[in-house]
């Protein structure tokens, strides 16, 4: 018999403690970070795109991040660290996120193209593919898609229940019923030209408001 305001839902001896909520976010992340580091070691062994001595483009950040950005290629600065997003591009993007307050932590970059071939029309289609893996891994609840050519990409994916996104920059739309996506112009095209770097931002502040409606739990 339980006094009043005791527990009654204790586990019996022997029988299993339930994991909390804080476990069982670490194994999904455990998991997720298993995931990367195996498609890492893929990307890192094929032999598919003509990079000859160069060594792929990765991506970086959480690997269960709530925000996945991705443009289609890496430019130099990327190309010799091997890291998506590294440079003048992610330096920009820093002080946008800091101006929209989105959390950086719960970020992850990443480019279609991950061989830095000279052409990206070189690229082989089933590494470009290895993109749905890294999205499956991830498992944002926004893509953004930097420029037309990484949203054909998207696109061309096929991901389970996605629907066709349009180049509608600054429009947040439903991808799957999991994840939205917020199209915008190149953040390489818009890094010099006055012009082209309004376009981004006009664009790229939706994200802040897709952010602060984010449910706090």
């Amino acid at each position: 018999m339980h006094g009043e305001g005791e527990p009654n839902d204790l586990p019996k001896p022997g029988e299993p403690v339930p994991a909390t909520e804080d476990e069982i976010r670490e194994k999904y992340l455990e998991r997720a970070i298993r995931e990367m580091n195996a498609l890492t070691r893929d990307i890192q062994a094929c032999r598919h795109c003509p990079r000859g001595n160069l060594i792929p483009v990765l991506g970086s950040g959480h690997p269960q991040a709530d925000v996945m950005l991705i443009k289609q290629r890496a430019l130099t600065a990327e190309i010799e660290e091997g890291v998506a997003f590294y440079g003048r591009a992610g330096s920009a993007l820093q002080k946008s996120l800091a101006r929209l307050g989105v959390d950086p932590l719960a970020v992850y970059g990443t480019v279609c193209v991950k061989c830095p071939v000279g052409d990206p029309a070189l690229a082989d289609p089933a590494c470009i593919s290895r993109l749905t893996e890294e999205i499956a891994i991830v498992q944002p609840r926004l893509i953004v898609v930097m420029g037309e050519e990484a949203l054909k990409i998207v696109n061309d994916l096929e991901l389970p229940l996605a629907r066709e996104l349009t180049w509608s920059p600054g429009v947040i739309q439903e991808l799957t019923p999991g994840t939205d996506a917020l199209v915008t112009p190149d953040i390489d095209d818009a890094l010099d030209e006055e012009d082209a770097k309004r376009a981004f931002w006009a664009a790229f502040r939706a994200l802040g408001d897709w952010w602060a409606d984010l449910p706090p739990y």
